[in-house]
């Protein structure tokens, strides 16, 4: 049954995307390269609405489950699809955005929780759904690390049982499409906004499920290599006083790809596998002290800046200041 299931939508899936190719073509909506771009070729923008439908359509096969974060899902999809195809007002953007976080957080019974275990998940949640958004740059690396991070929650799911596997997997299934499209040296497709920002918000669904079981926030580091590169990159802007809300060239996975020419997919699969590697740890040790995990944490960021001050140099990374 199972096996039918897979095949079944991997199909749909494919079909939806090859369409969305059709009427992306048709409505011009495409991706231009500019100086801060990572790529040279004129590209498909949006190929990661597969993300967001996959999720959308599952209830044609199971029934409505999840009602509260399919409405938030659909919310910052949708707001995020309008994004990729015209300028839009940010204080718009962000009202949708917190109307989905709202929406999922009531999915999840979080207002249910004291104030301040509330005003961290939001932190968590809008912090995430950025980083991710803004590490999407090259081929390849929001598939690669999307795939990574839903394999691990699956495969945790298939002993914790924290969330509905199938819904979990219909959300592999479409990251396995997307890449079928944008893990190639010519990417097809780009992720979008739509993609980047759904597929971090799907994933924070799912960790969150999992946490709230589990009460274990050592899972966060199931986003740790994301989490390192998009936070030591703001920090050394602010240190550089650039405005961090400004698209920029600034992270290490863009040096790689920019500076250094290391081919997007070989960047791309770093990434993936060192986040696979970390995972790998986390299930293997099951670390549940909160102390334990605040000295990983700690390692973990002073490794990676060690890294960057070696690979990048001193002045690149915080100016002449």
């Amino acid at each position: 049954m199972q096996a039918y299931f897979i095949i079944i939508a991997l199909i749909i899936l494919f079909v939806i995307e090859i369409l969305y190719f059709r009427v992306a073509g048709h409505y011009n909506i495409i991706d231009k390269p500019n100086h801060r771009s990572s790529h040279i070729n004129v590209t498909i923008r949006g190929g990661g609405i597969i993300f967001p439908l996959a999720l959308l359509l599952f209830p044609l096969y199971s029934g409505l489950i999840y009602p509260w974060f399919l409405a938030g899902l659909f919310a910052i999809a949708f707001i995020s699809f309008i994004d990729d195809t015209r300028p839009l007002s940010s204080k718009l953007r962000i009202m949708i955005h917190l109307a989905a976080v709202i929406f999922l957080f009531m999915q999840l019974n979080l207002f249910t929780l004291p104030f301040y275990w509330v005003a961290l998940a939001f932190v968590f949640v809008i912090g995430t759904v950025n980083a991710i958004n803004f590490m999407d740059g090259i081929n390849g690396i929001t598939g690669a690390y999307g795939l990574v991070t839903l394999a691990t929650l699956y495969y945790i799911n298939s002993t914790v049982f924290f969330t509905n596997s199938n819904f979990l997997l219909i959300s592999i299934l479409s990251v396995l499409v997307f890449n079928l499209f944008n893990f190639r040296t010519k990417a097809k497709c780009f992720a979008g906004d739509v993609g980047s920002v759904s597929l971090a918000f799907i994933i924070v669904f799912f960790m969150m499920q999992l946490i709230l079981k589990t009460q274990n926030l050592s899972y966060i580091l199931l986003l740790l290599v994301y989490g390192l590169d998009a936070c030591t990159t703001i920090v050394f802007r602010l240190i550089r006083k650039e405005n961090v809300l400004e698209a920029h060239r600034s992270h290490f996975y863009q040096f790689w790809a920019n500076e250094k020419k290391v081919p997007h997919l070989i960047v791309a699969g770093i990434y993936g596998l060192s986040q696979l590697l970390i995972n790998i740890a986390i299930l293997s040790f099951n670390p549940k002290s909160l102390v334990v995990l605040v000295i990983f944490t700690i390692l973990s960021i002073a490794i990676f800046i060690a890294m960057r001050l070696y690979f990048e140099g001193l002045k690149r990374l915080i100016g002449s200041i």
